[in-house]
């Protein structure tokens, strides 16, 4: 049987969209303490946990404390550090405390130098539990995974990328960023109108379905541009433009390398765990009733959300990372791999109220530099 070429040219797009959900590959290997982590975040700590661990080396948990009684417990962390650094070549003169905290610095291979100490001194990092907020969002889930799945399937699209939303708004469709993310997808009001309508009069961020097949175009978009679902996935939240560069950069589509050699100051925390976060979404979700028990999930919604043309609720998309902060200080001394969101978030203010209060012409901001946060 002959082919003519216009046959040959619809033969081969017809098989495109399999091909690209066939070629969808989530490796972990090099970021199994980081899915590790995420996964103690969704499953084992709550809202009133405070991790104190590493912020390059995540899973270097040093304590956890009571929401509200964390200072204390960060100054012992920092003492303790101290103390090791100050006894590299007698450890055995180590506080029972500063001990533990050597042992797990070794048990996550974290060398112990002079240097490396210096860096976790400076790393030293919070992060909520967010156990009942993930337990939640897998129940809200049955409302629309279904329905996602068929999106995502009918566009050629990985499946599971249609648990995204549990990173992103816990499967929340009223959630409203800090920084004017909206809707389940958490599309932020310029990407939205990429693919959306959005205006005083509607907007289809909130409308589940819209924004389902919207999320769909923007991801194939990036996988287009970045031909790495790993790259791809974090472009969702760090940006395109921002992966692309990061993937020049460095020279590599391999995850791991840009998370451990990319410097680009606007990728922080959030984005260098994006991936990893969502691989441990979806690990627990796959096999939530380990770890939740039997839930009941929601019944599958039938029709589109009324509110789209609804005002969204002033609610976190996600719980947010935080750096210790030492006081309620009008000022704040930016440290190295914090990114102008996670600041913004952390004092509870916007991006741009940042910008326009310490006269910023864009978002880089460089280690030492003082910031007017409230």
């Amino acid at each position: 049987m002959r082919w003519n070429l216009p046959r040959l040219i619809v033969a081969v797009l017809a098989l495109a969209p399999c091909a690209l959900a066939e070629r969808f590959e989530m490796p972990s290997q090099g970021l199994e303490n980081r899915i590790e982590f995420w996964k103690k975040v969704y499953t084992q700590y709550g809202e009133n946990d405070v991790i104190i661990h590493d912020r390059v080396h995540v899973n270097l948990i040093y304590d956890v404390a009571a929401k509200g009684e964390q200072s204390s417990h960060i100054a012992a962390v920092q003492q303790a550090l101290d103390e090791i650094r100050g006894n590299l070549a007698a450890p055995e003169n180590l506080s029972p405390s500063a001990k533990q905290i050597r042992d797990q610095i070794m048990a996550n291979g974290v060398p112990l130098t002079d240097a490396a100490l210096a860096d976790l001194m400076d790393n030293v990092h919070t992060q909520l539990g967010i156990k009942e907020r993930f337990r939640e969002g897998v129940i809200r889930s049955g409302r629309y995974v279904g329905a996602f799945h068929q999106v995502f399937e009918r566009e050629g699209l990985p499946a599971d990328l249609a648990l995204l939303p549990l990173v992103e708004s816990s499967f929340e469709n009223r959630a409203l960023s800090n920084a004017g993310a909206a809707g389940i997808w958490q599309f932020t009001r310029s990407t939205g109108r990429l693919y959306l309508n959005v205006n005083r009069k509607i907007d289809e961020r909130l409308d589940p379905l819209k924004a389902t097949h919207a999320a769909a175009r923007l991801l194939l978009a990036n996988y287009n541009a970045l031909e790495s679902w790993p790259l791809a996935i974090t472009a969702y939240n760090h940006g395109r433009g921002g992966m692309l560069r990061a993937q020049s950069e460095v020279g590599s589509s391999e995850i791991t390398k840009v998370i451990n050699e990319y410097k680009g100051p606007l990728f922080g925390y959030a984005s260098m765990n994006f991936y990893s976060e969502f691989v441990a979404a979806v690990e627990v979700y796959n096999n939530y009733q380990q770890y939740f028990g039997e839930l009941a999930l929601d019944a599958p919604s039938t029709k589109s959300s009324p509110a789209a043309t609804a005002a969204p609720a002033r609610v976190a998309a996600k719980t947010p990372a935080k750096r210790p902060v030492q006081s309620a200080s009008d000022k704040y001394k930016v440290r190295k791999g914090d990114t102008l969101t996670e600041i913004a978030q952390r004092f509870g203010t916007s991006v741009r109220d940042l910008m326009n209060t310490n006269n910023l012409r864009n978002s880089a901001i460089h280690a030492g530099q003082i910031l007017l946060v409230r």
